[in-house]
């Protein structure tokens, strides 16, 4: 089972619950062409699917909305099942590497019955600010 876990503050959270079940299929088009195809449940984001079954998706806000790093785009007629996107997520979605027209983030893709199949890309490169030589500056 995978699992890691981070200290936020006083809480301890978890990257991915282990649960790999359910009666979802999500496809993931990885950035060398494998393509890895995963279960899952109603309810669950996408990045919580990657990290349940080990996939390398960083998530490194934890899915709440606060990075670029689980950019996915979204491959063809998906995209227009999907909820339009809030503009927090437009927001983050700035920051990504390789944006598209249908990229989203996948911590904000809840799955529901009518995306099984799913199928997303995952972009060789994510930017993660704090990672790579983001400097924060007083105001």
């Amino acid at each position: 089972m995978f699992r890691s876990f981070r200290r936020i503050g006083s809480q301890l959270r978890c990257h991915g619950t282990g649960d790999t079940e359910g009666n979802l299929s999500v496809n993931w088009v990885m950035h060398d062409g494998e393509v890895v195809t995963t279960k899952c449940k109603v309810g669950h984001s996408l990045l919580e699917v990657a990290h349940n079954h080990g996939l390398n998706i960083e998530g490194a806000c934890e899915g709440v909305c606060a990075c670029s790093t689980c950019h996915v785009i979204v491959k063809g007629e998906w995209f227009d099942k999907l909820p339009e996107s809030t503009d927090e997520e437009e927001d983050m979605l700035d920051q990504a590497f390789m944006l598209k027209p249908t990229s989203r983030l996948g911590c904000q893709i809840k799955m529901t019955e009518e995306l099984d199949g799913l199928t997303v890309d995952v972009p060789r490169y994510t930017r993660n600010m704090y990672v790579d030589g983001h400097v924060p500056h007083h105001h």
